[in-house]
């Protein structure tokens, strides 16, 4: 076994823009289902989890461009390629290396992350 089993470019995808088990969860949910428009409380059920987060998480996801959202429903859509790329291999790297990944999760310092997203410029909806 590799003594860091995560790539650096997955690492810092993760750190970048997974900030909970939830958020990776919900991501790899509407990738897996790639034809299915999911709304919150569907995605609460098979996550569960409350529907307060997981409207958080989707709309987090969304706005990191990650998902796409229309009518309150949310698809696993509007990525580029090298990010689908990315995605597909973090939800490879996920089924073999859970321990490692979550505990990247859970270690990201989360205050460092709503610290920068304070000075993220937000198109208005």
């Amino acid at each position: 076994m590799m003594d860091e089993p995560i790539p650096a470019d997955l690492r810092d995808f993760i750190l970048r823009y997974i900030d909970s088990v939830a958020h990776l969860e919900a991501l790899l949910l509407l990738r897996a289902n790639p034809q299915t428009s999911w709304d919150v409380p569907a995605v609460a059920a098979r996550l569960y989890t409350s529907e307060a987060q997981a409207g958080e998480v989707l709309a987090q996801l969304c706005g990191e461009g990650l998902i796409a959202s229309e009518n309150d429903l949310y698809r696993y859509a509007g990525q580029s390629a090298e990010t689908l790329a990315m995605i597909d291999r973090l939800a490879e790297f996920y089924s073999k290396q859970l321990i490692p990944i979550t505990n990247l999760i859970h270690g990201k310092p989360r205050r460092i992350r709503q610290f920068a997203d304070a000075f993220k410029f937000r198109k208005d909806n």
